[in-house]
């Protein structure tokens, strides 16, 4: 294989391209940001995916066999579709590079769970009913994939879930290091379950995605997701644990609702990223595991090299050594 890896300094790109240069096997990474770990800067190349004339220069002189695109604009601050074009015109340049690409098998895309609301159960893949801009611009990217009559090679979609692990961000590193430093409590009696996955997991799948038959995977989607439901009490009991010898605490409905509200206020004038408001309290009582199915993931990829407490351990390694926590 020779692999191109779009967006390869992301969040789960870092991930993967690690893995690869971890395994000896030949890697391009394209982004427009440099990587997060800088052993990678010998494979990695600053391209934008929305220019296509970079693209197929890219693929051109690459000439991969295989492609995992993974390059998206993933947060929930930008307020039209064109805030996210990268999701849909990034979709279309890629395209137009793999038609004049001979060499590419393969090509995996990239897309998300949220190409429907949390907790509305789909009655088919192309039944998307989104309730974000991004949910949105995922879900019209893969429309243009679907459509495409360009596409020569095998292709798939993977849909990805919430993922966490090292290298990660906004908002699972907030609180993983707000569990770490004692200060999260739990929202009263909810304990929801979530299709959550820590990103070794999504890395191993992606493989096996890369790897499995031209009649298993193509023209198909695969949810990437931890096979067994996790809640948000598990997962912070875990890193409690593990860090301080004891589960997290737990506070009344009424003080996060207050916390919520207050949140709420803070963002009307202009703050971002803040660590709750209502629309954070609502996730974290969410059932997200409806019209998620791993059935087809889980037959295709098999057991998964992670367990929680094992993903929780390699994280909690990586924050020590980004000295994050001590």
């Amino acid at each position: 294989m020779r692999i191109l890896v779009t967006g390869g300094s992301g969040f789960i790109g870092t991930n993967l391209v690690g893995h690869l240069l971890g395994k000896g096997m030949v890697v391009l990474s394209i982004d427009i940001k440099e990587p997060q770990n800088t052993a990678h800067s010998s494979v990695f190349e600053s391209v934008d995916v929305r220019e296509a004339k970079a693209l197929a220069r890219v693929f051109k002189e690459f000439a991969p066999t295989h492609v995992v695109h993974l390059a998206a604009k993933t947060d929930f601050n930008g307020t039209s579709l064109n805030d996210y074009d990268v999701n849909f015109l990034g979709v279309q340049c890629l395209i137009d590079g793999l038609t004049g690409c001979e060499s590419v098998e393969r090509c995996l895309f990239m897309s998300s769970k949220l190409v429907c609301r949390t907790g509305y159960q789909p009655r088919s893949w192309e039944d998307y009913n989104p309730d974000t801009v991004y949910g949105q611009s995922k879900a019209d990217g893969e429309k243009i994939i679907r459509s495409s009559r360009k596409l020569k090679c095998e292709w798939l979609i993977g849909r990805a879930t919430s993922i966490w692990g090292p290298w990660f961000g906004i908002p699972y590193k907030p609180f993983f290091l707000t569990v770490a430093k004692g200060r999260y409590f739990h929202p009263g009696r909810a304990n929801p379950p979530k299709s959550y996955g820590y990103v070794g997991n999504t890395v191993f799948q992606i493989m096996r995605l890369l790897e499995a038959p031209r009649e298993a995977v193509h023209g198909k989607p695969f949810y990437l997701s931890d096979y067994e439901p996790c809640t948000i009490r598990d997962w912070a009991n875990s890193i409690a644990v593990q860090l301080h010898g004891r589960p997290a605490r737990t506070i009344p409905d009424s003080i996060m609702r207050v916390a919520a509200w207050g949140g709420d206020c803070l963002r009307k004038l202009g703050c971002r990223n803040l660590p709750m408001t209502s629309f954070r309290l609502g996730n974290m009582r969410a059932d997200t595991t409806i019209g998620v199915s791993m059935a087809a993931t889980n037959k295709l990829c098999g057991p998964l090299p992670y367990t929680l407490e094992s993903g929780v351990r390699e994280t909690i390694r990586w924050l020590r050594e980004q000295r994050l926590i001590a």
